[in-house]
């Protein structure tokens, strides 16, 4: 047992009754293999966690977790956790997904330099995206990392959310990390109230999902900055730069979607995922009062400038602390 933990597999190995094609990618607690199912022929995916994570008894639970709420999604959009057999040792084995991460067909396809999508087509992948978000939802789980790297497209644009490595059920005990949460989320896409390290819901999972479609329409995710810190610091204190500013072709209607995912307080926001599906199969019911948005707030030349500062110091401080608990986290 401990020569199979401390084993690197590689292309031709065997794991139990699956042979070893090929490592996919590598991360800090996991390596993905693409593997075949000696008993049927069929392409897998299989997780499989590092030596030094599966002797910390909080990333065990972890991975544990990761399997469970995989196991009880089953929804076309949602990649599927495989269960049911005896193993060797701990590891995860997923369905093999064909396509590419939403990320590549950014980088690859995106109009011009521009890296957006044409709209009919941003708006087809992110309603199909709400359909899977609606069914996990109603199964009780938050993804909490939902970005283009965790969204595979086939050549139909029918998509796959997959890496449900931090996701949580809502009902579930919080697991901490040296005292503290773990990672949630990543800089250009979390919500507000996750950066402020609140857990989250399901309209955490929204304002994620109004980012990616933000960054289809526009080619640029609605808040950048230097640094990680500096991008959650925008996003808790500032509104996004209007999208019809960088794509002229992006409609009131769907200008207002998108305020109504990305809206800073949650209970401003879409609620469900269904609700967001909605407006954008029926663009022309979507109701737009102009002039209705404040502008993103800024510092610079607002009257009070020393009482804003002190508001801004306060609202700093609990970006300050998720960045500390990113650091740890990742020791």
């Amino acid at each position: 047992m401990q020569y199979a933990l401390m084993t690197t597999l590689e292309p031709g190995d065997t794991l139990d009754h699956y042979r070893i094609e090929a490592t996919v990618a590598r991360s800090g607690m996991s390596t993905l293999f693409k593997a075949t199912d000696l008993s049927d022929g069929r392409a897998v995916a299989i997780k499989v966690p590092h030596a030094e994570m599966e002797a910390d008894p909080v990333l065990v639970e972890r991975f544990k977790r990761e399997q469970e709420i995989g196991q009880q999604l089953d929804h076309p959009g949602i990649v599927k956790t495989y269960d049911g057999e005896q193993r060797s040792r701990n590891y995860m084995v997923i369905e093999w997904v064909e396509g590419r991460l939403l990320r590549t067909i950014l980088n690859q396809e995106g109009l011009n330099e521009e890296r957006r999508l044409p709209i009919e087509r941003a708006v087809k992948i992110t309603l199909a995206i709400c359909d899977a978000l609606d069914s996990m939802h109603k199964h009780g789980v938050v993804h909490r990392d939902l970005k283009p790297e965790n969204i595979m497209v086939d050549g139909e644009d029918r998509i796959k959310l997959i890496d449900f490595g931090i996701a949580m059920k809502e009902d579930a005990r919080r697991l901490t990390f040296a005292n503290l949460s773990p990672t949630l989320g990543t800089p250009d896409y979390i919500s507000p109230e996750q950066v402020k390290g609140q857990r989250g819901d399901q309209r955490s999972d929204i304002y994620s999902l109004g980012v990616m479609f933000y960054e289809m329409l526009t080619g640029q995710a609605p808040f950048s900055g230097p640094n990680p810190l500096a991008v959650m610091n925008e996003r808790v204190l500032n509104d996004p730069k209007p999208a019809r500013k960088l794509n002229a072709e992006i409609s009131p209607e769907l200008q207002e979607i998108l305020y109504r995912a990305l809206e800073r307080d949650p209970r401003h926001r879409y609620s469900t995922a269904n609700e967001m599906a909605w407006d954008l199969e029926h663009q022309e019911q979507v109701g737009v009062e102009e002039g209705a948005r404040r502008p993103a707030l800024r510092l610079k030349g607002f009257p009070g400038g020393r009482k804003m500062l002190l508001y801004a110091g306060l609202a700093l401080l609990p970006v300050v602390l998720f960045g500390l608990m990113l650091l740890l986290a990742r020791r």
